[in-house]
């Protein structure tokens, strides 16, 4: 009778373990892998073309299929452009603040790797004198005595139905999510530094055409004005003249504020103080690149850090699911300890001192109040929320490059509409020039000539910066060249 009970809890005891390592091995939250996007054949509502209109002898050929470029600000052809990215990517306080919340999330992690997966030993000692009181008339009234106690504890929590594991997969996908989002700062700051040295060397030159074009405005006022006195021209045509050398003259300080602003602002980008403003190459040293990388949709998944951080984010919260559910099961823990113990220390450092303890624990959650069932509930809600910014990331990225694309091709088509203009209006103002040395034009003539060409000058300036700054941004849109095994 005895043998056969015996038997019979010791199968119950099998089976109960082999339930519990059955449902441990199960997965109690979902797998987090994202969901499935589209493929489209091509990012914008049109079909990419091989290459872009020619402007400036430059047709930028668009390499579908190729990968990132890793360092291409280098391809702009301009050592100061390359120091300002160098200096920047060094010295960006803001960057070495990601870096260093990077650094603290992976110890973090270590941390919780450590303590939650291996035994905890700790070791204690105590020395204490007492006093204890004594019942009247039985005996001494006051008794006091020394406890000298030290010990090893030892602590374990099996992780039977992967809390542990659960809540180590989370934290790992945090800081995933960290280091995806250093690198995407990296390229955003290597993308401003280049865009806002080409506004900067952009802006130069827009200052000293409108300055061209008010030093010739204020000289037709004045011959405008002479003229009025002399009866030569009406008042309504020196009025005219002086409104528009007026209008010129205004346009230029915003002009001025506007380049002081984006030499402060790349000052700061590349970590110093806005008075320290670096040296900005010229507009025509920098060489537009002609081939540009086109990542295929699928291919940009990976390679764009803000798609990977949505991605390891989307993990992160899966591994919360299962975390969630696996508090509904028993928890199972076990304690040791060993040490010496007495009244004195030479009792204490005894054989008779040896203590020692070992004992386990086994919780099952009964009542929370609905706390762990909402906990669940809520841990599948964030779950499904972060599927929905997966998704949304990955369209923001393909609407991010199909603009940069569009905004390239109409770049190059603005740019060399501007080219043929100012080529043309300076043809004719050196012809005029001719002719006004010669005595068959006014100076008038002259300076209306040399005003067209500087106007137009004006438009080709700012399309040639468009062109340089969105090639910038194109680059920073393909994202992150992958690993290669």
């Amino acid at each position: 009778m005895n043998v056969s009970r015996i038997a019979y809890e010791r199968r119950t005891l099998v089976v109960a373990l082999a339930a519990a390592w059955a449902l441990a091995a199960c997965s109690l939250g979902p797998n987090g892998e994202p969901p499935a996007m589209p493929s489209p054949a091509h990012y914008g509502q049109a079909a990419l073309p091989e290459q872009t209109a020619t402007a400036g002898g430059v047709a930028q050929h668009f390499d579908v299929g190729a990968q990132p470029v890793p360092n291409w600000w280098h391809l702009y052809g301009s050592a100061q452009l390359d120091a300002l990215v160098d200096e920047g990517l060094k010295n960006s306080p803001t960057l070495a603040a990601t870096a260093k919340n990077l650094a603290g999330a992976r110890e973090q992690l270590r941390a919780q790797i450590g303590s939650s997966v291996l035994p905890t030993i700790d070791a204690s000692g105590q020395a204490t004198r007492n006093r204890a009181l004594s019942i009247p008339g039985a005996g001494p009234q006051t008794v006091l005595y020394n406890v000298f106690v030290g010990q090893l504890e030892a602590h374990y929590t099996f992780d039977l139905f992967g809390a542990v594991r659960y809540a180590n997969a989370a934290l790992h996908a945090r800081v995933d999510v960290q280091a995806f989002e250093l690198d995407a700062a990296r390229r955003t700051l290597a993308a401003n530094i280049v865009t806002t040295a080409i506004d900067a060397a952009a802006l130069n030159d827009e200052v000293e055409a409108t300055r061209r074009l008010v030093v010739l405005a204020r000289q037709t006022a004045q011959e405008d004005a002479r003229r009025y006195a002399l009866g030569a021209v009406p008042h309504a045509q020196a009025l005219a003249s002086e409104q528009n050398a007026s209008d010129l003259e205004a346009s230029l300080p915003p002009l001025l504020q506007q380049r002081q602003a984006a030499r402060h602002a790349l000052a700061v980008l590349i970590g110093r103080t806005p008075d320290a403003v670096p040296d900005i190459p010229t507009l025509a040293s920098l060489t537009l690149p002609e081939h540009v990388p086109v990542v295929v949709p699928s291919s940009l998944l990976h390679t764009r850090p803000d798609i990977a951080a949505a991605e390891a984010a989307l993990k992160a919260a899966a591994a919360d699911v299962g975390l969630a559910t696996s508090q509904l099961f028993p928890n199972l823990s076990l304690t040791a300890s060993m040490g010496q113990g007495g009244f004195s220390w030479p009792a204490a450092l005894s054989g008779a001192g040896a203590l020692w303890s070992i004992g386990g624990s086994l919780t099952q959650p009964l009542f929370h109040g609905g706390a762990l069932f909402a906990q669940r509930r809520a841990a599948i809600d964030f779950y499904q929320a972060a599927t929905e910014q997966y998704k949304a990331a990955v369209l923001s990225a393909f609407q991010n490059v199909a603009d940069t694309l569009a905004a390239l091709e109409y770049d190059a088509q603005a740019a060399r509409a501007s080219d043929v203009s100012a080529a043309s209006a300076q043809q004719a103002f050196e012809e005029t020039a001719s002719r006004g040395k010669l005595g068959a034009v006014s100076d008038l003539s002259v300076r209306v000539s040399e005003q067209q060409y500087w106007n137009e000058r004006l438009a080709a300036i700012r399309a040639s910066g468009r062109r340089l700054g969105d090639t910038a941004l194109l680059y920073q849109a393909m994202g992150t060249p992958q690993a290669t095994e």
